[in-house]
């Protein structure tokens, strides 16, 4: 009987894409990993065995992969003081709480899905662009990530923030 295997929506290579960029960006700077709307952990899993994270799922649905840390809750913005980066990969309604985050530490999101307004429907582009306005209007820098894995989700933006021993990244 083999090992089963993980059902995910989406490009599978994403998660080892997006732990490889955390990884090779922020080594060892950086310690402690929201993975908001992780879902089953396929990220937090990869995070911590593979790269030596401390991360934990924050989602509200509750069913992650056994082994998997994690806390069974709607992410809240005021919860970013505890981690070191705060990791949005296909937020969805977590979306602004995840932007939001970067007033205090540094964001990785990878929206999805118009989470973001209810007044206009925003495509893929349009979404990172509103997201990307918000971060201008905060005087949050910020940068553009494309991501080796299938899209059209595969647009990331990385803000800049200070971590706890106040060297910016």
């Amino acid at each position: 009987m083999g090992r089963r295997q993980v059902k995910c929506h989406g490009d599978d290579k994403r998660f080892e894409v997006v732990a490889r960029f955390i990884y090779d960006r922020f080594g060892k700077k950086i310690k402690y990993i929201a993975d908001v709307a992780g879902g089953q952990g396929v990220l937090t899993r990869l995070l911590n065995k593979k790269y030596g994270y401390e991360s934990e799922v924050i989602d509200p649905r509750g069913y992650t992969l056994v082994g998997v840390s994690s806390r069974q809750s709607e992410y809240d913005s005021t919860m970013a003081n505890y981690y070191d980066l705060i990791i949005g990969l296909h937020p969805d309604e977590a979306t602004r709480e995840v932007a939001k985050s970067a007033l205090t530490r540094p964001v990785l999101i990878v929206p999805c899905c118009n989470f973001w307004t209810r007044e206009k429907k925003l495509g893929s582009k349009e979404l990172v662009s509103a997201i990307c306005d918000y971060f201008k209007e905060n005087k949050i820098e910020y940068e553009i990530i494309n991501f080796d894995f299938a899209g059209p989700k595969n647009v990331g933006i990385l803000t800049k923030g200070i971590i706890e021993n106040h060297e910016k990244i």
